[in-house]
């Protein structure tokens, strides 16, 4: 782990020692009772032999503006969540490096809200269809185990909202900050005659830190439970999402970083009297109308469980990208308007049941998930006559399918100490393309890929308060839609990428006390034919497959609750990520790009009077990151950041009341916040806020 990295973690550790000696006078319990899915059963966390962490929802919805996910997951090892400051593009969100190459949206990470898929069958998600304001918990599972939930699952991070329980209520948020960032929200949950709902709807708009990248964003949410049988439950969820005309700000050089980092890159061949950026010049920007329903039920019968989950949706994105050479599109290029319609949905069956079996109990899920997408996608070059930024002529109009078909099995067997675990999944994913835009030559073809995925883990319980475990797997990626639309710098679908292949092994040690937790683990992933970026333009990026991958690290999460009102957390992560073999210009051992060598997050928080009151030091600290597969180019410097948050609570009668502000980048550091891999002009980096601010205020009138 690099040296800064290495002092914040002793300096942080450090501070809590003074706290340790009254710990032992009189200490809260920290509890370990958070149920989680990770291997698809309910299952106490500290029994898995996986990396897996909880944010819960205090931590989610009481000190944040509730917006993008990152700001919860910042806390977690392993896991890197970059805010782009783009609402048009999504957050790049990593796990051990997994998705770093992502030029918009997550892939790499398997995304899932309420049981229902919020990755589509490609591997793409957009962590914007979190409802965030309702969330009850997070879970974020790494490693091994991640290949229980097939293809692009370098890790898997699964939402879950609350019930609605209890008397009726009503809940009303309001919530601002700096760039002329605000937000409302309003929701209303409770139960009657054995129906329980939730409702939920917030507006978001900002100015953007960064030149060019105002948005609004409007999201619903509603959520139903019953229980139409004894020992069953009937859940269905549906949530809406629309963000229309959210500006691209796109990336900048290294130059224009250091000179201005709110500015946008500059259109050097503009020729208007007072040249723009490229941004500005073909006002690059995004609509996204999301909509989805889906339902889950669940239903105990003697010692099994039959779960079947059914869901869709649609989705309508047109995009407007910038190209430097507008006027000298060639005949394959695509233009640069995007504009497509998907429908998607899917469903899922499993049933499991547990047995005894040679002195220990045997538990066993067997299941299979079933999912499709279908776009109707049109291109557009982006200029009429001398105009950017207008929707011209036709480029491109063709229907892409993507089907996957999943049957897996899962047993865990537990004897004493001994917990062993194996599972098995097929995946079958085959993607199609219908052109119907053929004065470019006909691009119709098919793609089909499979494989099977085992997994082993193995927990032994040294102690009541100590396990030790060790897991294995073999995992695969395909290739997103978006990876396969265009080949080299000009082409159309790109036929040859194969998929990624990658084994996995783990090995890790879970401790917890009265008040204390540590989880840490070691893990190596070998990967063969790794996916990277071919070339990125102005939007739109292309992909090959690479040579082999090395990714070696350690990562370790600690918790800790003290007396008088005190707590402690610590997230370390240190990842040593290369390309194991050469190919092209790229040596053996570069840096794989936008994957960070080491990060570390601390806190110190402190709550008085049962919650009345709270305060918070934050810090956290990033190593540079790479922004190309030769790491010939500048890469983004590390940076440490230092946060403070103020809560307060009140309650009177049936109401309750919550406050918070947040001062966020406290030393003013002028950093890139995350980078553009691969972009063939050199505007890899994005710019993150210097200091800013938030705050907010939430009323609830229980009935």
């Amino acid at each position: 782990m690099p040296y800064k990295l290495r002092r914040i973690a002793f300096v942080s550790a450090c501070s809590a020692l003074p706290w340790a000696a009254a710990a032992q006078e009189a200490a809260p319990t920290l509890a370990d009772i958070v149920v989680v899915s990770g291997s698809r059963a309910e299952h106490i966390s500290f029994g898995l032999p996986a990396a897996i962490d909880v944010i819960d929802a205090a931590r989610i919805r009481d000190v944040q503006l509730r917006v993008n996910v990152s700001e919860a997951l910042i806390a977690v090892p392993g896991l890197t969540a970059l805010n782009r400051q783009n609402y048009a593009q999504d957050l790049q969100i990593s796990s051990r490096g997994f998705g770093a190459r992502s030029a918009f949206g997550v892939r790499g990470v398997r995304l899932i809200a309420d049981g229902i898929p919020a990755s589509m069958p490609d591997g793409q998600g957009q962590a914007a269809t979190f409802n965030l304001d309702r969330a009850q918990r997070i879970e974020v599972l790494r490693g091994p185990y991640s290949a229980l939930y097939g293809n692009h699952a370098g890790g898997v991070i699964q939402l879950f909202t609350a019930d609605g329980k209890g008397p009726p209520s009503i809940e009303f948020s309001a919530m601002g900050g700096s760039n002329g960032t605000n937000k409302a929200n309003m929701s209303a949950q409770g139960e009657s005659a054995g129906l329980g709902y939730v409702l939920d709807a917030s507006r978001f708009r900002t100015d953007g830190y960064r030149a060019h990248s105002a948005a609004r964003r409007d999201q619903q949410y509603a959520k139903l439970t019953m229980a139409p049988t004894e020992g069953g439950k009937l859940t269905i969820v549906a949530n809406g999402l629309q963000q229309h005309d959210t500006q691209d700000p796109l990336g900048v050089q290294w130059a224009s970083l250091q000179r201005d980092p709110r500015a946008g890159e500059i259109d050097l061949s503009d020729t208007a009297s007072h040249r723009r950026s490229y941004a500005e010049r073909y006002n690059t920007r995004k609509s996204i109308d999301h909509y989805q329903l889906g339902a889950s039920y669940d239903q105990r019968i003697g010692n099994g469980r039959l779960h079947a989950t059914i869901y869709g949706g649609n989705r309508r994105v047109i995009q407007f990208q910038a190209f430097s050479r507008a006027f000298q599109v060639p005949a394959s290029h695509s233009g640069g308007v995007i504009d497509f319609k998907r429908d998607f949905y899917g469903a899922a069956l499993n049933w499991a049941w547990m047995q005894p079996l040679a002195g220990g109990r045997l538990h066993t899920t067997l299941g299979i998930e079933l999912d499709r997408s279908e776009d109707e996608r049109t291109g557009y070059e982006n200029f009429i006559g001398s105009q950017t930024g207008l929707r011209g002529a036709l480029r491109r109009n063709e229907t892409d399918t993507v089907s996957s078909v999943d049957p897996y099995i899962q047993m865990e067997w537990q004897r004493g100490a001994w917990v062993w675990s194996a599972g098995l999944r097929h995946s079958r994913i085959k993607v199609a393309v219908n052109d119907h835009y053929l004065s470019n030559g006909n691009d119709s073809g098919q793609l089909s890929y499979r494989r099977s995925t085992p997994t082993f883990g193995l927990l032994y319980k040294l102690t009541p308060a100590l396990n030790l475990y060790a897991s294995t797997a073999r995992g695969f990626e395909t290739p997103t839609l978006n990876e396969l639309f265009y080949s080299g710098t000009g082409g159309g679908f790109n036929y040859q990428l194969r998929a990624a292949g990658s084994t996995h092994v783990e090995a890790g040690l879970k401790a917890i006390n009265q008040n204390t937790r540590l989880d840490a683990a070691l893990f190596q992933v070998w990967t063969d034919d790794e996916l990277t970026v071919d070339a990125a333009n102005g939007g739109r990026t292309s992909y090959r497959n690479a040579s082999k991958t090395l990714r070696r690290g350690a990562e370790v999460s600690f918790t800790a609750s003290w007396a008088h009102g005190f707590n402690t957390r610590l997230a370390l992560t240190a990842l040593h990520a290369v390309y194991a073999q050469a190919y092209g210009n790229v040596r053996q051992g570069s840096r794989l790009p936008g994957v960070a060598s080491g990060q570390a997050y601390a806190e110190l928080a402190w709550t008085a009077d049962k919650g009345r009151f709270g305060a918070a030091l934050e810090t956290f600290a990033s190593s540079k990151l790479f922004v190309e597969d030769s790491n010939a180019e500048q890469p983004a410097p590390g940076y440490t950041i230092t946060n403070l948050r103020l809560t307060a609570a009140q309650s009177a009668g049936g109401w309750r009341l919550k406050q918070f502000i947040r001062l966020n980048n406290l030393a003013d550091r002028r950093y890139a916040g995350s980078v553009i891999v691969g972009d063939s002009n050199k505007r890899y980096y994005e710019a993150a806020p210097q200091r800013n601010w938030a705050a907010g205020i939430s009323a609830q009138l229980q009935f």
